[in-house]
């Protein structure tokens, strides 16, 4: 494209300039007289010779038929408007280059296993040694694990709900209810549990009545998902070989949480609840029954008085079952929660709630069974 196309007039002095318009001159003289005065030489300067700029071939202007500029030549053009070229939409990769493999990806166990383990171990110690010394200091250790639990309980459904369960009552009664569970049975675990729900309605009565409803809903609810389940492994504890009966009931689930997340994590393919917790699998539900089986009937079979090897199969079982859905009833609180752990107590295992999410639902399964099998003396 020459300069003329862009429409601006030629200066004097230019080659090929006509200096009239009548035609009476010849291409290239220059016009009789003095060509500028003094004041009109800044108008006549020579003008820079701008550049040409690449056009896109195919696209015309619609009036003159001119090529249009690569640059935007109205205000509401923008560079989205112009076509891009076919070779650089698409680009091909090159039939040489080498593709880089993929790097496998190795399952991990989602938490700090160390620190998991080390925990784990030391919280065992605890346990057996207060079982087996004195059993009211593993009472104690029970009372002290529910009101720690009701405090993250309570704690996170404030923070993530709003919701305001009295934890004074809950505390005060939820360690009344486990120690009354122990010297005074069922009876006095079920007393207890009225009398905290009574103390919860009265409690919030001190604050306005906005709320009240939730606030008493989630308060019960808490009294009966904390103190009131772990009350049976007190009540486990009052027969002769009442530390035996606990330590069958620790064993039992701790063996049937780690069949389900070995074998899960090994062979798990098929997801067992995927909108609750994606990470179960139906092989680790099958892991967790098998694992729970053996460990029961060698349970019952030499820990338990009068106990045999097939009643073990039975209580393994229910126990596989009652854990994994103790897990799954936490996870869907977590889930409405909107939180994956309960609590940062514990490192590499997250709260005491989350310790304690199949130990609670299960504590009256295996009591009862016992009972069933060998009585409750």
């Amino acid at each position: 494209m020459s300069d003329s196309s862009w429409g601006a007039p030629p200066y004097a002095g230019q080659a090929g300039y006509w200096g009239s318009t009548d035609g009476g001159s010849v291409q290239g003289a220059a016009p009789a007289g003095p060509t500028y005065d003094a004041p009109e030489a800044h108008q006549n300067r020579p003008m820079p010779i701008v550049p040409e700029v690449p056009v896109f071939a195919g696209h015309q202007d619609d009036d003159r038929g001119a090529a249009r500029l690569g640059g935007p030549l109205f205000r509401d053009e923008t560079f989205q408007d112009r076509p891009v070229p076919a070779e650089t939409q698409n680009p091909e990769p090159m039939p040489d280059a080498p593709q880089p493999a993929p790097a496998p990806q190795k399952k991990s166990a989602g938490r700090d296993l160390s620190a998991a383990i080390g925990v784990g171990v030391g919280l065992g110690v605890v346990i057996v040694a207060s079982l087996f010394v004195v059993k009211a200091v593993f009472v104690g250790v029970v009372a002290i694990a529910v009101v720690v639990g009701l405090w993250e309980l309570t704690s996170r459904l404030q923070e993530r709900k709003g919701i305001k369960a009295p934890l004074v009552p809950l505390a005060v009664g939820g360690a009344a209810m486990v120690v009354a569970g122990y010297v005074r049975g069922a009876e006095g675990a079920w007393v207890a549990m009225a009398l905290t729900a009574l103390a919860v309605l009265v409690w919030r009565m001190t604050e306005p009545p906005e709320g009240y409803l939730k606030d008493v809903t989630a308060g019960v609810f808490a009294a009966f998902y904390v103190p009131f389940l772990a009350t049976f492994v007190a009540m486990m504890l009052t027969a002769d070989d009442g530390a035996w009966r606990v330590l069958t009931f620790l064993l039992l689930t701790v063996v049937s949480d780690t069949g389900a997340y070995a074998v899960g994590w090994r062979f798990g393919k098929h997801k067992l609840a995927p909108r609750i917790s994606p990470g179960k699998t139906r092989e680790g539900l099958l892991g967790a029954v098998t694992f729970a089986m053996v460990a029961g009937a060698l349970c019952m079979q030499f820990l338990i008085d009068d106990g045999t090897w097939w009643q073990g199969l039975l209580l393994g079982l229910a126990v596989a079952a009652s854990a994994t859905l103790g897990d799954l009833g936490e996870s869907m609180i977590k889930r409405d929660l909107g939180i994956k752990d309960m609590g940062t107590l514990l490192p590499g295992h997250g709260g005491i709630m989350d310790r304690l999410d199949s130990l609670l639902p299960t504590a009256p399964v295996v009591w009862l069974l016992l009972v069933l099998f060998v009585g409750s003396a």
